[in-house]
């Protein structure tokens, strides 16, 4: 009797070794390449604007700092992500692929303790020389919106098994929206700038055209939001973030 149990026992060992090696070991042969996905995640802790300088106080119009003021660094919250995703992989090298993707969120500037500092000397368009100082307040958060369109994302995975680790890497045009909220400076401007997009992840075939996917992403681009006129302040900012996605793809 028990040689017998240890006989199921092994059989069984090898019948869920076997399961196993057909999912996670198997070369998904004849997988189309062409695929299309969606995607939502979130960004997360401690992303922020960064090197911000102060270039216009905007009330009056056209009040102009030369040189520009800095700010400490603006901490971002964080945010849903939603987007698209729509990519190729080569017959021929079938590791390297292009993919372009698009994606919305909205890291909004948190409320915090802002310091701001103008430079003794300064001048103030159509005042001449102000006097320079370093002041820290409380300012309210702003809206902020981002929408990401990524052309081209140069894409390598790991093709031989139906886990497929990967990486992209490629520019990023970043369409920004900032909706200022500090009391006398209300208003809204817009910023496109040319940056960075990364990611990194792995893919599942759950089936020969449906796969699941996890990644993280990485961000960075230069914006420059100019008052406009419309009495906001005018300031530029690096933007940097990380976020975390995931989603499903189908295969054709």
């Amino acid at each position: 009797m028990m040689q017998r149990d240890r006989v199921g026992v092994t059989v069984g060992v090898i019948v869920a070794a076997l399961f196993l090696s057909s999912i996670v070991l198997e070369v998904p042969k004849a997988y189309s390449e062409v695929y299309i996905g969606g995607q939502i995640g979130t960004a997360v802790v401690g992303n922020s604007l960064t090197s911000v300088g102060l270039t216009d106080i905007g009330s009056p119009p056209g009040s102009t700092l030369s040189p520009p003021g800095s700010m400490s660094d603006r901490e971002l919250s964080r945010s849903i992500l939603g987007g698209v995703k729509l990519g190729y992989f080569f017959s021929q090298a079938r590791w390297v692929g292009v993919e372009t993707e698009f994606f919305y969120t909205t890291p909004h500037i948190k409320q915090q303790s802002t310091r701001i500092t103008i430079q003794p000397g300064t001048v103030l368009n159509g005042a001449g020389p102000i006097v320079g100082g370093t002041s820290e307040n409380v300012l309210t958060g702003d809206h902020f919106r981002v929408m990401t369109w990524a052309p081209v994302n140069l894409m390598f995975r790991y093709h031989k098994t139906r886990l497929q680790p990967y990486i992209g890497v490629g520019p990023g045009i970043f369409f920004a929206r900032v909706h200022t909220t500090v009391t006398g400076f209300e208003g809204t401007q817009n910023s496109t700038s040319i940056g960075l997009n990364a990611k990194a992840g792995i893919e599942f075939y759950i089936t020969r055209h449906l796969t699941a996917f996890a990644e993280w992403k990485y961000n960075r681009a230069s914006f420059s939001f100019d008052a406009n006129n419309n009495g906001a302040f005018g300031f530029e900012a690096d933007y940097q973030v990380h976020f975390g996605a995931a989603g499903l793809s189908y295969h054709f």
